[in-house]
């Protein structure tokens, strides 16, 4: 094990925090399933793998965010930027935490678990399920619409790109040099539009550039709970 910073390269115990009452995840209103990892981890391949199997389920939205502190480990990371070892920063700093580590999986922005346990993973996509209660969101060509809830704290509003397709990534340095690891979902950026506080909003989103898809999340403030996720 490593330590740099008190940043580790084994994931933290799950969090205990109290399940949502009503299971409400589908295709139009999924589960958002984060994974923090790097390829310069030798601890990450078995969550890739788990996130990978679930890339497709039409009511998990599987996102993988690739972080660089551990680029100096002789690998610099193909996909990492600052933004999104950033966003593990803000889950970990709103929880009260004073590190962050990989392979995190964070289950609608509130279950906290070791990537690599698929049984632990399959658990937490049921058990924090958001429930019926999030605001609803209609996407339409260029532009989508939050419907107004119940008056709420300012959320923030993401724009998330991320690629669909399956990669095969050659290592050639580091912790996992040698190895070839696939990726899938994997975020290229991440936008804030706005915020939203229970009124009824509108954001113009711009075409997704070649093969990335586009997500919209609305999560409580940083490092909160996801109050809404949807496929544009």
């Amino acid at each position: 094990m490593k330590t740099v910073l008190a940043i580790t390269c084994l994931a933290l115990a799950p969090a205990s925090l109290v399940p949502a009452a009503a299971q409400a995840a589908d295709a139009a209103n999924p589960t958002v399933v984060e994974l923090f990892q790097s390829q310069g981890c030798s601890s990450c391949p078995p969550a890739n793998a788990n996130l990978n199997a679930i890339a497709d389920r039409p009511d998990v939205l599987a996102l993988s965010f690739a972080v660089t502190y551990w680029d100096r480990l002789g690998w610099k990371d193909t996909f990492a930027h600052p933004a999104y070892t950033a966003r593990q920063w803000e889950y970990s700093k709103a929880a009260g935490r004073t590190h962050v580590s990989t392979p995190q999986v964070i289950v609608n922005g509130r279950g906290v678990l070791v990537g690599a346990r698929k049984e632990q993973l399959d658990t937490f996509i049921k058990r924090f399920d958001r429930g019926a209660s999030g605001p609803q969101i209609v996407a339409s060509p260029g532009q989508v619409s939050i419907a107004k809830a119940p008056s709420r704290r300012p959320a923030n509003v993401w724009l998330v790109r991320y690629d669909p397709r399956s990669h095969e990534v050659p290592i050639r340095a580091g912790e996992n040099g040698g190895r070839t690891l696939p990726h899938k979902n994997i975020v290229r950026a991440i936008h804030l539009l706005g915020k939203y506080n229970g009124d009824a909003a509108s954001f113009t989103i711009p075409a997704a550039a070649g093969p990335y898809r586009s997500a919209l999340l609305v999560q409580d403030g940083p490092g909160g709970a996801i109050l809404a996720a949807r496929r544009l």
